[in-house]
């Protein structure tokens, strides 16, 4: 085969821990797309890499030997993400998180008897075959559903569109997570379906939660949040600004017999200031907004939105109240993240405390040389 040469400043990159060689750090590759043999300036070896020629991101580290990227190859690999996964309590999880499973760019889902999928390369989108061939192998799905509907595989200039793998999906699957059912979409859900990311913050949320009390879940999309809240508050108020996303809330609501939610349809920063207002008061609070960082350049006005939704959501905290804050923007780090809470309890007049730091799910591991794995953040706070 014949091999990509890259600069000394592109294998260092790998030398220090991080997958991807920019298209400015390749000095030559071969035309098409695939699995390619990688050489440093001076011609050594240096590892095996996907090739995506239309891509910024030029090269992705996939194995550093010589060894051939087979069947058994994907297998052993396959079975190793698995492995690591032991002892999850939910049915739905992630199983491969791409380079945090040293798997770059494949994206592989569990929903109980079915797989979605996501192939995000176009180096790996010629793996496709024997991808499919080692997961009905080794895990003897019903289905894979593969969600190909996301900018990432535009910018490799490939089909962005959801088609069916193998077997067949169905529209709903039913899922556990804890002591909460919940209904994924894996056809046309958020994601592959669900947010699995935050499974654990949802659970830590219901553990947290004053049995008897009075939560908020803000951006409850389906009610992931206010599910685990509701099992012991006294009564939730479940706001979103979707009627869709409302609708099945409620339904995820009936499939677990609860029947202390309150489903709002409303604006979360125009509904937490006309709280903050009559000086209503919750027990406990979830913020779990959409991503407000897109881009580097785009932080500032984040923090800014940021810091106003938490600001408002603090004032509406009960004596001892928790709010439990996240951010899925990337490019919004832990630090500027705590800063921006700091910045918005001083602003509240509380003494407000941190209980934990929190992150992703364990299913969603993060690599300390490769930022891009770690993009949730969030904090369990307390107000005196």
């Amino acid at each position: 085969m014949t091999a990509a040469r890259v600069t000394a400043r592109g294998a260092e990159r790998w030398v220090r821990g991080h997958p991807w060689i920019y298209r400015s750090d390749v000095e030559s590759h071969p035309g098409g797309p695939g699995l390619v043999p990688v050489q440093d300036p001076r011609g050594r070896f240096i590892g095996q890499a996907l090739l995506s020629p239309a891509s910024e991101i030029r090269l992705r580290l996939l194995e550093r030997t010589d060894r051939p990227v087979d069947s058994q190859w994907w297998c052993e690999r396959l079975l190793a993400a698995a492995a690591r996964r032991e002892g999850i309590d939910a049915s739905a999880y992630r199983l491969v998180h791409a380079e945090g499973d040293g798997l770059p760019s494949l994206v592989v889902d569990r929903y109980d008897r079915w797989i979605v999928a996501q192939i995000l390369s176009a180096g790996l989108e010629t793996m496709r075959q024997p991808i499919l061939a080692a997961l009905v192998s080794l895990f003897r799905p019903e289905g894979i559903l593969l969600r190909h509907d996301v900018a990432a595989r535009r910018r490799e200039r490939l089909a962005a569109e959801t088609e069916l793998g193998f077997g067949s999906v169905p529209k709903e699957i039913e899922v556990r997570e804890g002591g909460v059912r919940y209904l994924a979409a894996p056809w046309d859900g958020q994601k592959t379906g669900a947010f699995l990311d935050q499974r654990s913050n949802r659970i830590l949320a219901g553990e947290a939660t004053r049995a008897g009390g009075r939560a908020l879940d803000c951006f409850t999309y389906h009610g992931s949040f206010a599910l685990h809240l509701a099992r012991r508050a006294g009564g939730v108020v479940a706001l979103d600004a979707s009627a869709e996303a409302l609708d099945r809330a409620r339904a995820n609501a009936a499939l677990n017999g609860l029947g202390n939610l309150e489903f709002r349809q409303g604006d979360a920063f125009e509904t937490l200031r006309s709280m903050a207002r009559a000086r209503e008061q919750f027990d406990t609070i979830v913020l779990d907004p959409p991503a407000f960082a897109k881009s580097r350049a785009t932080v500032p006005d984040a923090i800014r939105g940021y810091r106003e939704i938490n600001l408002r959501a603090m004032r509406c905290l009960a004596p001892r109240g928790t709010l439990l804050t996240a951010s899925c923007s990337f490019h919004l780090r832990l630090p500027e993240f705590l800063t921006m809470l700091a910045d918005a309890a001083g602003d509240s007049g509380r003494r407000i405390r941190v209980r934990q730091i929190l992150g992703q799910a364990e299913d969603h591991p993060e690599i300390l040389t490769v930022p891009e794995t770690a993009y949730l953040k969030g904090a369990l706070l307390e107000a005196d």
